[in-house]
């Protein structure tokens, strides 16, 4: 089990990141959320098995194809349980 705190930088709100992230979520069994935070950047918490968790960092490096990605910063955090995936 993995826990992640991710921040991405880049030209990465106004084209669908969150739903593109949501979905993934959904598909690998990834619980957490997913926001847009006022400075532009996208911020999210994954918790789940290791190899999911490291598909969405993985998606999140490349991000949907209208965004530009240009740094992601990756934490680890304590697992807290959480369950299913929500937009914020």
């Amino acid at each position: 089990m993995k826990s992640l705190r991710i921040v991405v930088h880049g030209r990465v709100q106004g084209v669908f990141f969150r739903d593109t992230v949501s979905r993934a979520a959904g598909e690998l069994g990834v619980a957490g959320w997913v926001r847009n935070c006022d400075d532009g950047t996208v911020d999210a918490r994954f918790e789940g098995l290791d190899a999911a968790v490291d598909q969405m960092v993985e998606l999140c490096r490349r991000g949907p194809e209208a965004a530009t990605v240009e740094r992601v910063e990756v934490e680890d955090v304590e697992t807290e349980g959480l369950s299913g995936f929500s937009q914020r």
